[in-house]
């Protein structure tokens, strides 16, 4: 796929994706997450890439929908993409953008500035999160007659809190930096200069790691982050550390380990 809406590149054992609409603060279109989806799928294949960044060129990060192309569009009778009237969020029908980040590649994203609407639920689902000191968030959905999309209410809650959540929806006020990472909406924050050398540092300690291992662990996290029955949780655990038992990486660590060297994972 050429991409009009976002840049692809390698750093190392990383991949970085750059939203590329500078002019409008990065603004979403049905588009823009159809190559989203693809550059993903690309790192995804990509047996020399084991972590995935996400930022945003210029000021912002995403400040959400396009307002023109987007709801303005779908007012005037339009559907603004492939077929979002069918789709999860208003996305093309047939993407499935939480189940395609929970079971990709580890993802960070590297918050710039104004991440509001769909582009904070778009990352939400992601590993990591690293916000620039300059960076905003807002659920900004109340204020445009809308509710939040893409798991937003559930991974909101998981990471801030139930009514740190809910101030944050019903409210649609901004947050900053500094309240997002004190309320765990932000994992990191730094100052701007350090955002991007930061986030592939994170991404580049956890690329380190073994590819099935990563894709095994996030697996986990996802379907016992919410479960309150100890025994099924450990049943997951255990029968995905079986699988662990029988795998080249497994005996490479192990031998890496007696042998007093780094562990080759890739």
């Amino acid at each position: 796929m050429s991409y009009q809406t976002l840049r692809y590149e390698t750093r190392g054992d990383v991949a970085l994706v750059t939203l590329d609409r500078p002019e409008k603060l990065n603004a979403w279109t049905p588009a823009m997450s159809a190559e989203q989806a693809d550059a993903l799928a690309r790192a995804n294949a990509d047996p020399a890439v084991g972590a995935v960044v996400m930022t945003g060129a210029g000021r912002g990060f995403c400040a959400g929908a396009d307002m023109e192309a987007t709801f303005q569009t779908r007012i005037d009778g339009t559907d603004p993409g492939a077929n979002t009237a069918e789709g999860q969020g208003g996305l093309p029908a047939g993407l499935d953008w939480v189940d395609l980040v929970r079971h990709s590649k580890p993802l960070i994203a590297a918050v710039n500035g104004a991440a509001v609407g769909i582009g904070l639920t778009m990352i939400l689902p992601f590993d990591v999160i690293v916000a620039s000191e300059k960076a905003r968030f807002g659920m900004l959905f109340i204020k445009m007659g809308l509710v939040p999309e893409l798991a937003s209410t559930h991974f909101l809650v998981q990471r801030m809190g139930f009514g740190a959540a809910s101030e944050m929806c019903l409210s649609g006020r901004l947050v900053g930096a500094e309240e997002a990472g004190r309320r765990g909406l932000a994992d990191r924050v730094v100052p701007p200069d350090d955002l991007l050398e930061t986030a592939l540092g994170i991404a580049g300690e956890i690329a380190a790691n073994p590819d099935p291992q990563l894709r095994m662990t996030k697996r986990l996290l996802t379907e016992n982050a919410a479960e309150t029955d100890l025994a099924k949780a450990q049943q997951r655990e255990t029968a995905l550390l079986r699988e662990c038992w029988k795998t080249p990486e497994h005996a490479e660590a192990v031998r890496a380990f007696i042998e007093k060297r780094p562990p080759r994972f890739r």
